[in-house]
């Protein structure tokens, strides 16, 4: 990601990020804080789907970020 988005940006959306869980095509995502939440689901959620779905050799669909004092 940190190549994708540059590295300014990777420290200050993904610093502290934690994928928990895949659950079908769902990855949840714990950022945070929830504008950088909703900015890492809104502009990255589809090159997150793609790495993630490599790595774990699934299909990941949709990434749900929520802010982690939601979790």
């Amino acid at each position: 990601m940190a190549l994708i988005v540059g590295a300014k940006t990777f420290d200050r959306l993904f610093a502290g990020i934690r994928f928990d869980e895949a659950d079908g095509g769902l990855l949840y995502a714990y950022a945070k804080d929830e504008q950088s939440a909703s900015e890492i689901e809104d502009e990255y959620s589809l090159h997150i789907s793609i790495i993630a779905s490599q790595i774990l050799s699934q299909d990941i669909d949709v990434v749900v970020a929520m802010p982690k004092v939601l979790q």
